[in-house]
């Protein structure tokens, strides 16, 4: 049986490496045909951000967005879970909401979803407490009395299983814990850094960029900015400055985008970082680490067409997340312009049509990648959050938006 196994084993290399060029432009035409239902929940301005889960327990997700949930599977019937603002309606072209960025999750672990919602940078972050379809209207508690940074997450980073607040406060970077046997009480801010004098606009309550990953590869979720990275140490029971490694994430000169994003991007082993340059002009790249630890710029977009590959231009890049959107196992980038971020006549091209776009990572085997573009829709965008997830529970990855054209979600097809 040895002799058979040696002859045939070149054959099959030789075959499978001649097809290997077919079975990416397959991959690719599959991509290219994935497609998305939209869904107009409301053209109002309501949030900057929304996101999904079944709060009633009809067994359909649920989307909400600002004080609102619109019931599925139709999301046609909203209903209103706490009280109107005072400055509601909100005006798209002259403010913001109260709403900037939102996620779910069980808190108390009763088994009812409740709503975390980062208000607005600078201020409260409340938790909508799930009431368990008993009362119209859901209790909130205040959990951080001061959310810095216009790009909080919600995850785990100290590897309790539990998520944090991913976000910083009072001139120092760094993660706010809960205390989960008291999840609606006041969360624990763990700092990272030194603090900033009070003139210091790096660290203030609109910093753009933020972000969370093993860059390292030694298991431990570290905390990246624009700069660079900050390594978690092996013991965090107290706290101390982490210790800084320059990236830097963004273009010289730009302000900063918003996610940053952690991932190996080209499959070397080694986890690679994804930015948008800022978050109110132009810019996206990815930066490839090499085994020296230091990173490789590859740009994926400008001012210009011509400076994408795929000739694709848009600005304001306020929002993206990491989805497997055409379930090959790799994670793809979900991402598009923000809408009127201060206004129709402020940023870049205020008025460009608001993209909303997934980017296919695309891996030649041999230590390169391609972002390759596909639109969604054209005109809804991101906010300065976008959510990609099975809405349906169909298996497909969907996606959820909450700005100021409105609230909208996309279901594949």
């Amino acid at each position: 049986m040895h002799e058979p196994e040696r002859f045939f084993d070149p054959i099959m290399k030789r075959l499978i490496s001649s097809l290997l060029p077919s079975l990416a432009l397959l991959v690719s035409a599959q991509a290219a045909d994935i497609t998305f239902k939209k869904y107009t929940l409301t053209e109002e301005f309501v949030a900057e951000g929304a996101h999904f889960a079944d709060f009633d327990h009809d067994g359909h997700n649920d989307i909400c967005a600002g004080r609102f949930i619109w019931k599925g599977p139709e999301f046609k019937e909203r209903v209103s879970f706490t009280a109107p603002a005072e400055k509601e309606p909100y005006d798209p072209g002259k403010g913001y909401s109260d709403y900037f960025l939102t996620y779910t999750h069980d808190f108390n672990s009763d088994g009812w979803t409740d709503i975390l919602v980062y208000s607005w940078p600078g201020k409260e972050t409340w938790v909508f407490e799930n009431p368990q379809n008993k009362s119209a209207q859901w209790t909130r508690h205040s959990i951080f009395d001061v959310t810095d940074n216009e790009s909080p997450d919600f995850a785990d980073l100290n590897a309790d299983g539990k998520p944090e607040l991913i976000c910083h406060t009072g001139g120092q970077l760094g993660y706010a814990e809960i205390d989960w046997k008291n999840p609606f009480g006041k969360a624990k801010f763990r700092p990272i850094t030194p603090k900033s004098p009070a003139n210091d606009k790096k660290y203030f309550k609109y910093t753009h960029g933020y972000g969370l990953g093993d860059v390292n590869g030694d298991g431990k979720q570290d905390l990246l900015d624009r700069d660079g990275w900050f390594e978690q140490p092996a013991d965090t029971k107290e706290d101390k400055d982490w210790a800084f490694h320059p990236g830097p994430f963004t273009a010289p000169g730009a302000r900063g985008g918003s996610f940053l994003l952690v991932y190996d991007v080209n499959a070397d082993g080694r986890n690679d970082v994804i930015s948008g340059y800022d978050a109110h002009g132009f810019g996206f790249g990815w930066f490839e680490q090499g085994a020296d630890g230091k990173f490789k710029e590859h740009k994926l977009m400008g001012s210009k067409p011509e400076d994408s590959p795929h000739g694709v231009k848009f600005s304001q890049l306020h929002a993206m997340k990491l989805s497997d959107v055409d379930g090959d196992g790799v994670l793809d980038v979900v991402t598009g312009k923000r809408r009127w971020a201060h206004g129709p006549l402020k940023d870049d091209e205020p008025n460009a049509a608001p993209v909303l776009y997934w980017f296919q990572i695309k891996r030649d085997g041999k230590g390169g990648a391609e972002l390759i573009p596909h639109q969604i829709d054209d005109n809804s965008g991101v906010g300065t959050q976008v959510t990609p997830g099975d809405v349906n529970k169909d298996g497909k990855i969907d996606v959820v938006v909450g700005n100021k054209k409105g609230v909208f979600v996309f279901l594949q097809n």
